[in-house]
């Protein structure tokens, strides 16, 4: 998503209504509405809007005034929709008017947890792909049989609209989006401001199971640590599981277990993600980045790149070359 005209920022819009969860509103807000003095310049133009003066948030733990009207709805970029634990309970229809306007002029939509309740009651997913909390995947495909429920995934990117499962999967898209917008070094340092992991794959289970370890030696971080400092080298599945002592079946198991994914795609976004930060910096040879970011060839970086971030090298370098600062 481009950042708009030179003139101003992409304004994100949160809309907030009556029993809104506040956990979600906080990871919105952390993610696209801090100034960002260790980056030295903004990236969005946050801004929230309520269809009423007065919202009582969830259990009525708090009342959210000072906001702006819903009418700011209608300069958002990427407008973030309602969403609460009382899914049965139809949303306001001018909150759903705002989101099918937005939608209708090329916004950007994102729901999280519940929101793709919202999104679907405006009649926007319609034959869209989506996620929800595993929760309600049974209640959601009984009201909307025609959306695509993807039920085992943290969170869906479906070009202008994304959704996001439970909670902590909010924080998840939030990061993916600005990744998505500014690239991978200003996505690492949000990441970094929030002491959040900024790795987690959209497709990665909701639910992952973490059975109580044995011994306090399955951690997988000592070994994640060691292949960080080795992307750009020959890695393998055997040596990745010598370094752990453990086999490659185990190996394979707790990457299942702890992350959700297998050792192999953990390696290669990694090193996807390794590659995209040289691209940032500037380095100009594709040939140079595949090779010190381990991912080989050129062919196999394009191919690899267009698959994890929808955009060639070139295209990456072009859309997030990082500039220096005025002095």
């Amino acid at each position: 998503m481009s950042q708009g005209s030179s003139q101003r920022l992409h304004r994100v819009v949160v809309i907030v209504d009556e029993n809104s969860n506040p956990f979600e509103l906080g990871c919105a807000t952390e993610v696209f509405g801090l100034r960002r003095p260790e980056i030295g310049r903004e990236l969005y133009d946050f801004r929230l809007c309520s269809p009423r003066p007065r919202t009582v948030m969830r259990d009525g733990f708090f009342t959210l005034t000072g906001v702006e009207g819903l009418a700011a709805a209608e300069e958002a970029d990427t407008l973030i929709v309602p969403n609460r634990p009382d899914v049965e309970v139809p949303r306001r229809a001018a909150v759903l008017r705002a989101i099918r306007a937005a939608h209708a002029r090329g916004a950007r939509l994102v729901g999280f947890c519940s929101g793709a309740f919202t999104l679907a009651e405006a009649g926007v997913l319609d034959g869209r792909r989506a996620t929800a909390h595993w929760q309600w995947s049974a209640a959601f495909r009984a009201r909307f049989p025609s959306v695509r429920l993807e039920t085992d995934v943290l969170f869906v990117d479906d070009g202008d609209i994304l959704t996001a499962a439970g909670s902590a999967a909010a924080l998840d898209l939030g990061l993916y989006i600005v990744r998505r917008d500014h690239g991978a070094e200003i996505a690492n340092a949000v990441s970094r401001r929030l002491v959040f992991a900024a790795g987690r794959d959209g497709g990665q289970r909701q639910f992952v199971e973490r059975p109580v370890p044995k011994t306090a030696d399955e951690s997988l971080e000592p070994v994640l640590a060691w292949i960080r400092e080795r992307l750009d080298g020959p890695l393998t599945i055997a040596a990745m599981a010598a370094h752990a002592s453990v086999s490659p079946a185990t190996l394979h198991r707790r990457f299942q277990a702890q992350l959700g994914t297998t050792p192999l795609r953990w390696l290669t976004a990694e090193r996807v993600a390794y590659a995209c930060r040289f691209l940032e910096l500037g380095e100009a040879s594709v040939d140079t980045v595949a090779r010190r970011s381990g991912l080989g060839t050129a062919a196999n970086l394009r191919t690899l790149m267009r698959r994890e971030t929808g955009l060639t090298p070139t295209r990456y370098r072009r859309r997030f070359l990082r500039k220096p600062r005025e002095t």
